[in-house]
């Protein structure tokens, strides 16, 4: 059952850009030279995207983990939906994500591809929250104080979860945003909220 009310960080495009360049300083300062960059979808998609501009690494692969349910769902294991294609035999690699919240995802994901024979595996992230079971080697930012996330690549999908589980949902886009200020601590803008009621209203039709 998901809590009704809890603190959530929106994270602004900017901000992802400037965490992912402290992950590249991180790991150009370490020594440690990937020979490839694995993505962990979805969450890890633009920032591995990211990485491979600032690291100068053309090739990226993805594997996916399904942790949670369309929007904030969690489910109880996380497993791989979408394996590894490419080979990575003898390869350093660097896996990225954008959060560590379980830690149970880089779990997965890491156990995955070393079934494939890389050489070598270093993981990275934008956050990492400190309650979960597993430390990334690289890290822009720790989370202390436990908070939902909400990425700009997820925007859409976590605030029409937000809205959908609202008990005497507001009736207009100005109310709505005083409930997720409210409810969540966050200050989404009028024309998200517009963009987010209609896509609702689409589905509801």
């Amino acid at each position: 059952m998901i809590r009704n009310k809890f603190r959530c960080e929106l994270i602004s495009w900017r901000r992802v850009y400037q965490l992912s360049h402290k992950i590249a300083c991180q790991v150009t300062g370490s020594g440690f030279q990937p020979d490839k960059i694995v993505a962990i979808g979805r969450g890890g998609y633009i920032p591995a995207r990211i990485l491979c501009d600032f690291l100068d690494i053309y090739d990226l692969s993805a594997i996916r983990v399904e942790h949670y349910k369309k929007g904030i769902q969690r489910k109880a294991v996380a497993r791989i939906v979408d394996p590894l294609c490419a080979g990575v035999s003898g390869q350093r690699l660097l896996v990225v994500d954008d959060v560590s919240d379980t830690g149970d995802t880089f779990q997965v994901a890491v156990e995955h591809i070393c079934k494939f024979n890389p050489q070598e595996i270093k993981t990275a992230v934008l956050h990492h929250k400190i309650v979960a079971g597993f430390v990334p080697d690289y890290f822009a930012q720790r989370v202390i104080k436990w908070r939902w996330l909400i990425y700009p690549w997820a925007m859409m999908e976590d605030l029409s979860a937000f809205i959908r589980q609202m008990e005497n949902r507001p009736s207009s886009v100005k109310l709505m945003a005083r409930r997720l200020k409210k409810d969540y601590g966050i200050n989404v803008s009028g024309k998200i909220l517009e963009l987010v009621v209609s896509a609702l209203n689409q589905d509801l039709n």
